[in-house]
C-alpha cells in the first residue's frame, strides 16, 4: 500500500474522531515524523507514515527516540489496519 493512501486514511480517521492530523513541518530539523495527531482531551502523538513494509530511516529512528525521551508518543504506520490501534492507544494515555 502506498504511503500517501495510508496517510490519507489516518487523517480521515482522526477527523472522524473530532481531531486533526496536520502535516508536521520542522524547518532545520530533518527526520521529524510526517503527522502530528491532535485528539480531543489534549491527546497528542507523532506518526511517521510509510508504504507497507517500509521501515524508518536511521535519522527518523533517532528523532523518534528523542521525542519519546521527552515523553511523547511516536508511531510508525505502514498499514491502515494499524490506525485503529494507534488512535486507541493515543486516546487512552
Amino acid at each position: 500500500m502506498q504511503e500517501k493512501y495510508i496517510e490519507q486514511k489516518l487523517v480521515a480517521t482522526v477527523k472522524s474522531m473530532g481531531g486533526i492530523a496536520p502535516k508536521f513541518v520542522s524547518p532545520g530539523i530533518d527526520g521529524m515524523p510526517d503527522r502530528i495527531v491532535l485528539l480531543p482531551m489534549g491527546r497528542i502523538a507523532f506518526v511517521e507514515c510509510k508504504a507497507t513494509g517500509k521501515k524508518m530511516r536511521p535519522l527518523q529512528n533517532k528523532r523518534k527516540k528523542q521525542l519519546e525521551a521527552l515523553g511523547f508518543l511516536v508511531y510508525c504506520l505502514d498499514d491502515i489496519e494499524q490506525i485503529g490501534g494507534i488512535l486507541s492507544e493515543i486516546q487512552s494515555t
